[in-house]
């Protein structure tokens, strides 16, 4: 039960028997941790299911399936799509920078890359009321062209893009910083220019990221709620705007727990999807 420190290496060497827990104990730590796990997590969706389905499922079946509804999905799925496709693209250049190059400012470059994870969603929607609004920086000279941003779905993505930025620019620089650089090297010897080594060493190799990221940014995106409500101002719904709508304007609850229902599963069958794909690359 001995840890041997090897201060040459600075590792610390267990032995097996110490990272084995007694059985009592194994069965005490995983019984704790799924009384947790219910309480915060399953009882709180669980009850979203037991009143979507209360009335049956019919009445279920109605209000995912209703206009309002079916509307609030298609554009919840129209920005997802867009802003991943956008993420994908910068998040994957920004993630190439920040961990193959050195430059001035690079750790508070960094640490801007996860703010929009930290600030709540209603100061991202705000800033870009500021910004893109009527009253805003550049707002007049758009409207004055005829370019409507805010109230409209260019707005919501933007605020999207701004809200899913740090999933994928982190999920692919992981893979990136522990790429065998040899790789490059050798396609580089071989007489490959950097784009040719961008397209057929790096970007296979950066897959598994791109996946994650993408997924993340996806998932994340379908359930925001904070920005979007401050850049669409209820002109343009969402699944989770209309949510808001069916329980504060109507007080449908059964419908708004239907479409809660609906936006809780989608996501949660991409993220298995997700590990699935992933355990398969890993293998």
């Amino acid at each position: 039960m001995t840890c041997m420190l090897i201060y040459a290496k600075g590792e610390c060497e267990l032995d097996k028997a110490t990272l084995e827990s007694p059985s009592h104990v194994r069965y005490t730590l995983i019984s704790i941790g799924s009384i947790l796990f219910l309480i915060l997590v399953l009882m709180p969706l669980g009850s979203i299911v037991r009143f979507a389905f209360g009335e049956g499922v019919s009445e279920f079946t109605d209000a995912v399936t209703s206009e309002g509804a079916l509307q609030a999905f298609k554009n919840s799925l129209l920005i997802a799509f867009i802003a991943t496709g956008i993420n994908m693209v910068v998040g994957t250049l920004i993630a190439f920078i920040i961990t193959r190059y050195s430059f001035p400012g690079k750790q508070i470059f960094k640490a801007l890359i996860d703010l929009p994870i930290a600030i709540p969603t209603a100061v991202v929607g705000l800033s870009l009321m500021m910004l893109y609004g009527p009253m805003g920086v550049l707002g007049p000279l758009l409207t004055s062209r005829g370019i409507q941003v805010v109230m409209a779905i260019p707005g919501m993505v933007l605020a999207h893009v701004f809200v899913t930025f740090p999933f994928t620019v982190r999920s692919v620089s992981v893979v990136l910083e522990r790429m065998d650089p040899s790789i490059e090297e050798a396609a580089s010897t071989l007489g490959a220019n950097g784009l040719e080594r961008f397209i057929h060493v790096i970007l296979p190799s950066i897959r598994g990221g791109l996946i994650a990221g993408g997924a993340l940014t996806f998932t994340r995106s379908l359930g925001e709620f904070g920005a979007t409500l401050f850049i669409a101002g209820g002109m343009v719904m969402t699944g989770p705007l209309y949510i808001y709508y069916l329980s504060n304007s109507t007080f449908d609850f059964q419908a708004a727990t239907s479409v809660a229902v609906v936006l809780m599963v989608f996501p949660f069958l991409i993220l298995l999807l997700l590990n699935h794909i992933v355990d398969r690359m890993e293998r």
